[in-house]
Order: structure tokens, then C-alpha cells, then sequence
């Protein structure tokens, strides 16, 4: 799912589950790495989290609101707070890791 700083306190900030945010851009060649990646953990995980992505270009006041100076940077939400970040293309099982405490 797409978000977009229309939607991004309803789909994300409002969530009764934790939330996975992909911030990332057409341009960046990591993210389009990390992407299919990012799209299978919500599938694998779907009801448990929401895994959305963010467009960096399109939605730049989220990217200044929490700092994004490299991307790609995924968010980890719960509550409506930012609880862990993780930056840069890494393999699948770092993200499952991070998502653990979250899914307790």
C-alpha cells in the first residue's frame, strides 16, 4: 500500500497494528533492491502489520518530519510512534528481526 502525507496519520500514525514504513524513490537503485523484499514481508505478515511505502519525492514534509536523510529507511511504527529505523539495503531477515519486538 502507498501512503501519502494525505493519508499517512490515518494509515500509519492511527493504526491498530504496528506498521512498516519503506520510505524510498523512483531514482534510488537500493530501494528498488529492498522493495520486492518489503512487499513480501506484507504478505507474509498481513493482519499482523501493515507494510506501506512511502515516496520520498512526492511526500518530502514526512522525510524532514522524521529526519530521512538517506534512504532507503524503513520506519517501525507501533502506537503512532517510531520505535526502530532501519537504513540502507539490507537482507530480509534484518527486517523480520526488527519486527519481532514489535508483533509480542
Amino acid at each position: 500500500m502507498d501512503v501519502t502525507e494525505a493519508n499517512f496519520e490515518e494509515e500509519v500514525l492511527k493504526s491498530d497494528v504496528p506498521v512498516m514504513v519503506d520510505l524510498w524513490a523512483e531514482w534510488c537503485g537500493p530501494c528498488r533492491l529492498v522493495g520486492p523484499i518489503i512487499d513480501e514481508i506484507g504478505q507474509e505478515l498481513a493482519g499482523k502489520v501493515k507494510v506501506v511505502k512511502l515516496d520520498v519525492d512526492s511526500n518530502p514534509n514526512i522525510a524532514v518530519k522524521y529526519g530521512i536523510r538517506n534512504i532507503p529507511t524503513v520506519l517501525y511504527f507501533k502506537n503512532g510512534e517510531v520505535v526502530d529505523k532501519q537504513v540502507g539495503a539490507v537482507p530480509k531477515s534484518v527486517f523480520l528481526e526488527k519486527l519481532k519486538p514489535l508483533l509480542d
